[in-house]
Parts: structure tokens; sequence; C-alpha cells
């Protein structure tokens, strides 16, 4: 058993991550490779064995016996070969063992030279294959120094470089800190891997909630949209695929836990989490929190929306130097225009809205929906017991209209004015300065004059 050998593959394959079968392969090329080089030839007939439990190994060349030997390596001479075994005879094959250590200096250091090459190639291949799984994923790193405006960092087995403009605005990096980035792209390099990481992708916000929210990683709470100005603030939209989960409660955490995870690793950068909603309009109202909305008019053809606020909250809407409202726009993708109510009202927005509102309302109600709140057509009154309905025909003590409720003293055909509660109670007759007044059976009468009372019945 080849202790020394067995320890060395053992540690390659712990720390460099290279398998053992892929060791013994280049020393097994390595070594055919030496014996070419130490009788300097070409020839292909030389065999290496190795066992991969013991590491034992055994070098040996097929020879053709002749008479007159040219190449050492692939011919023995008839004499040579009956030394070997007396059955031998000219042009057969004879299994010589060589032995390694006879091998020159020459040939030793090209053998060795194969194998670190090969060494080198698969630790290049493995950390390739490692850091290209961990693309587009986070990895925590130790920061190792500056050079130039870039910063060097540790990755384990791998060094990154974190490029200016992928640096947090105002983060100071100090040599030994740890600190969590974004894997933005991993190439092969003859140096080995050439790793480029990011500290201010919307998609580094995304990995820090999988990381802290079960809900997140699990797949019941998914961030459909995120929009970022790193170092200072994000939005992030989220939905639950669970009617049961509150997808903002579960990333916020009891008493604030899970976010303020991600906001001390972001260094105190602010996170608003919303709600997502498939309705435009709805959707950008939540995405301008925390200020309120009175109306929103989105126009999904044109990805444009209009957006009236209270007069107080306009500068809370458009934010600081308008980062709430640039954000509002990124995280919808919508180009919005914010106005104030007194705005809106002088340019008719506000106007035009209210009237889609009250238009979309009343053609819940059919055509005999009348917008001043009566009834369209003379005499076109409701059936006796019938409930009012608000803002179709007067409440309780309504004067009455022309064309469509009698006047005082008209005659009241029975059983076309409701049942007592649900017509207008007794009013005072401004002409006659008498009142109105329910029948005994439930119709409604007019009193014209003193003493005198309508048909259905009297006072």
């Amino acid at each position: 058993m080849n202790i020394e050998l067995m320890e060395a593959l053992t540690l390659l394959e712990r720390e460099k991550k290279i398998s053992r079968e892929t060791i013994l392969e280049a020393i097994r090329k390595s070594l055919i490779q030496a014996c070419k080089n130490n009788w300097k030839t070409e020839a292909e007939n030389v065999v290496v064995n190795i066992d991969p439990e013991t590491c034992e190994y055994e070098v040996y060349a097929m020879k053709t016996v002749v008479e007159q030997v040219e190449d050492e390596l692939a011919q023995i001479s008839l004499t040579n070969a009956k030394m070997i075994d007396s059955r031998y005879e000219l042009g057969d094959v004879v299994r010589v063992n060589i032995k390694s250590k006879e091998f020159g200096r020459i040939a030793t250091q090209n053998a060795k030279n194969v194998i670190l090459q090969k060494i080198r190639e698969e630790e290049r291949r493995v950390l390739i294959e490692e850091y290209l799984e961990k693309e587009h994923d986070i990895v925590t790193g130790v920061v190792q120094r500056y050079f130039g405006k870039n910063v060097s960092i540790n990755l384990g087995r791998a060094d990154a470089t974190l490029p200016p403009n992928e640096q947090m605005r105002g983060e100071v990096y100090r040599p030994n800190q740890r600190v969590k980035v974004y894997v933005l792209e991993v190439k092969d390099t003859p140096k080995g891997p050439k790793i480029q990481v990011s500290r201010t992708h919307p998609d580094l916000v995304k990995r820090l909630f999988e990381e802290e929210v079960t809900e997140v990683r699990d797949g019941t709470v998914e961030i459909r949209a995120i929009a970022r100005e790193a170092g200072s603030r994000t939005k992030i939209a989220v939905w639950s695929n669970d009617p049961d989960v509150d997808p903002v409660g579960a990333c916020v955490g009891l008493n604030g836990a899970r976010v303020n995870a991600v906001v001390d690793e972001l260094h105190g950068e602010k996170i608003d989490i919303i709600n997502w909603d498939e309705n435009p309009a709805l959707l950008i109202e939540n995405a301008l929190s925390p200020a309120k909305v009175i109306t929103v008019l989105a126009d999904p053809d044109e990805r444009s929306a209009k957006v009236v606020v209270p007069d107080y909250q306009l500068s809370l809407a458009i934010g600081k130097e308008g980062q709430n409202a640039r954000l509002a726009a990124r995280l919808t993708g919508f180009k919005i225009d914010i106005k104030n109510e007194t705005q809106a009202r002088e340019s008719g927005d506000l106007l035009e809205y209210e009237e889609d509102y009250y238009e979309e309302e009343y053609d819940d109600y059919g055509e005999d929906y009348s917008e001043d709140g009566i009834w369209p057509e003379e005499n076109s009154w409701p059936e006796a017991g019938a409930e009012p309905q608000e803002d179709i025909w007067p409440e309780a003590g309504a004067d009455s209209q022309e064309g469509a409720w009698p006047e005082a003293g008209a005659d009241t055909p029975e059983g076309t004015w409701p049942q007592d509660g649900a017509y207008p109670e007794g009013k005072t007759d401004d002409a006659s300065g008498e009142t109105e007044g329910t029948a005994d059976d439930g119709s409604f009468a007019y009193q014209e004059d003193e003493g005198s009372a309508g048909e259905d019945g009297e006072e």
C-alpha cells in the first residue's frame, strides 16, 4: 500500500475538491510520458495499472521479440526474451516491468509537470462549476482590500471584484469585514474564475428576504416586483398564494424582526412592503404608500396613470427629490402624473373621474335610473310596498318635483303609492298649509282644504 500517495490524494480531494480518480488518471498519463521521454521514443506500448484502493501501481512495456533491437522501449532481443521465459520465439510479445525510479531527472521533472498541470486545470474547472451554480445568488465574503476604486472580496476559494458602480452609496468597506454580495457574473479565464459581485442589485433584497422569510423561500409568498435605490430606499410588492397568509405581515415578521434583519444587512436602507394587485389603479395606489390617494385613473394600454392626492399629501406622495413617485413608477411600470386635489379640480381631471364613477354606479340600477334622483317618466312611481332605494328617489320629507312626483293636492290612485315606511312621511304643503298623511289601509292621501281628504282616507 502506497500510504504517502493515499494521503496526498485525500488532501487534494478535501481541500481542492478534486476527485481521486482524476488525480490517478493524471499520474497514469505522466508515467507513460516519462517512459517515452526516458527512452526518447513515441512508442504506444507502455501500460500503467494503478489500484485505486491501495494506490499501488505497476509500469510495464509490451515488447516484441526481434533479432536486432532498434527501439529499446518497443523491442527486446531473442536472447533477453529467453532469459525471461525459454518458450519465447521471434515475433512474440513480452511483458517487461519498468522501474520508474530509474527514470532520469528530466523525465521525472516532466512527469511532475504533467501532474501539476492536470491538478491546476481540474481545480479551475471545479471552481468555475462551483461559482456558476451561485451566479444570480447571494454569498457571504470577507473584504480583503481596495485596489483603485474596486474592492477585493474573498468568497472562500476565490476572490471577487466589487466595482464602484455596484457599491452602495455611502457604504465604507473595512478589511476583514464580512459582507453579503450578489453574484452578477462568473467568467472562465486562464488564471481562474473571474467573479463580479454587487451590493446594489435589486435581487440582493429578494435573496435576503428568501433567507429571512420562510414563506418566501417555500413559494407561499411571492415577491412580484422590486424597485430600489441602493443605500436609500426600496419598494417591494408581494403576493400570497395562500388566502390565509398575509404577505405583508409574513415579510415584516413579529415586531418587524424579519424586515429589520434585512434592513440591518443593508445598513439602514428603508424598505416599503406593499400588496401586489392585478388592478393597475390599486397597485399604483399601494405603491405610493405611505401617501394617501383620492383617485387613480390608469390607462393600461398607454402604461400611464393620473393620480390625485389631498393637497397636504402632495409632497409625501412625490417624496424627497421625487424618490417616492420614481420608485412607484419603476415598481408598477406606469408613468405616473401626480396632482393635488386643487390642481385636479382646476384642470378637470377630478371632475372627469367623478363623472365616470357615478356613471358606473348608475348602470347598476337599470334603465329607470335618473341622474337627479327622480323617476324619469311622469307617474312612473314605485309599486305599493316597494322599499326606497338610496339615490334613486328622495328620502322621507323630500319636496315633490314636477313631472316625477305629484304636486300637493293631486289625486293619487289607490295602490299607486307605497305603503307606510316606504314613501316620505307627512310634510307641510307650502300652498295650502295642510299636511299629508297615510290612510288606515296603508295608502297615501293629500289634504287639499280644511275638513276635506283624499280619496283613500281621512286625517
